[in-house]
């Protein structure tokens, strides 16, 4: 595939715990440097998919301290003054910001991209045919575009975007976002047929997020701008410590993508591709599950175990890890059951989203050891 001008920035999100896929994934290993989808971890794959459309010198990707070091491991092609440590967590907004703002000052005519580093894509191609789309769509003025999913169920765990006008082919412009819905809204929603689950990836001009923070994020902008102009500098570590915790705790989503809609379809330039690349965002067990049934071509009511060998019998939609054990499963259905060395997950699938609950009880006992 022809690559994509020089200025296409690729900015990972790799700051999560990751925390519903306790106990495998932890505070210094946590769910994107995990293998969960190839024997590569979710990170490598993100890497790999976007190699084609950008440069290795133009990755940037924006962590925290805890797992600086184990993705430098695993990303050794990448600059490493381009992996960004947060000193302290602020969600999407200042994170993509931050990129945006060292990148405004470097490149005025950078393009970048915001993706999670933890999702599967299943239709590589496909997704590097409609990246490369937005890029041009984005390089083209003060236009901001987000990749749509064609949603397959009413699901509440993801945010919704609607859609309005064509702009050209296979690119449609955005009313506006919805944050997650209840049953009888998403079902709304997937009923009329103008609505897309918002995967979260986005692509837009360094300038045009910029711009588009210090009129939405007022407060919060200056911080990033500071703390930008830093970077390259002995003083950057020092600034980034003292000013990156004063930024406001929230998502790209909230601080940008919903006032910017708020203008209108036709004022607000902001753009949707319905994308069809077999994505799963791989939010939970249960999440893992149905991709690993898909990827196999298995029934519903099948199981997907990982062992050194197994046994079922009257069993049927269990997840199971257990990599270093002989696994029997009889007379059960839809478990989730996940052992490392030092403990053990029992769950059902449909409680698998409350997996972070227990995270959550670990570190307020302080017991650092599980977590």
């Amino acid at each position: 595939m022809k690559k994509t001008k020089a200025n296409f920035y690729p900015v990972i999100l790799a700051g999560g715990r990751g925390t519903r896929f306790w106990p495998l994934s932890r505070k210094r290993m946590a769910k994107q440097l995990l293998p969960l989808n190839s024997d590569k971890s979710m990170i490598q794959e993100t890497v790999e998919r976007l190699a084609p459309l950008a440069e290795k010198k133009n990755f940037w990707v924006i962590t925290n301290d805890d797992l600086l070091v184990p993705i430098a491991k695993q990303l050794r092609a990448l600059p490493i003054k381009q992996l960004v440590a947060e000193p302290v967590g602020r969600n999407t907004a200042p994170a993509i910001g931050l990129a945006a703002f060292i990148l405004e000052r470097l490149d005025p005519t950078a393009v970048l991209g915001l993706f999670p580093s933890d999702h599967a894509t299943a239709k590589p191609d496909q997704f590097r045919k409609d990246i490369a789309k937005a890029v041009q769509i984005a390089s083209a003025g003060e236009h901001i575009v987000v990749m749509g999913i064609q949603p397959s169920r009413p699901e509440t765990g993801y945010g919704y975007i609607e859609v309005g006008d064509q702009y050209e082919r296979g690119v449609m412009r955005v009313r506006r976002f919805t944050e997650k819905p209840n049953a009888e809204k998403a079902t709304e929603f997937v009923e009329s047929g103008r609505y897309f689950w918002n995967s979260g990836v986005f692509v837009w001009g360094a300038r045009t997020l910029a711009n588009a923070l210090r009129e939405h994020l007022r407060e919060t902008a200056p911080f990033l701008e500071k703390i930008a102009a830093s970077y390259g500098t002995k003083d950057f570590a020092k600034t980034f410590a003292r000013l990156y915790p004063k930024c406001e705790n929230i998502s790209v989503d909230y601080a940008v993508l919903e006032p910017r809609s708020a203008k209108g379809e036709h004022s607000s330039n902001i753009f949707c591709i319905p994308a069809d690349w077999g994505w799963n965002d791989l939010g939970s067990w249960a999440a893992l599950f149905e991709h690993r049934l898909a990827e196999m071509q298995l029934a519903d009511h099948e199981n997907v175990v990982t062992s050194r060998g197994t046994f079922t019998h009257d069993a049927g939609g269990n997840f199971v890890h257990s990599p270093k054990k002989f696994v029997a499963v009889v007379g059960v259905k839809d478990l989730v059951v996940v052992e490392t060395e030092d403990a053990l997950l029992i769950t059902t699938r449909q409680k698998s989203q409350d997996v972070g609950k227990v995270v959550k009880f670990l570190d307020e006992k302080k017991l650092k050891n599980l977590v």
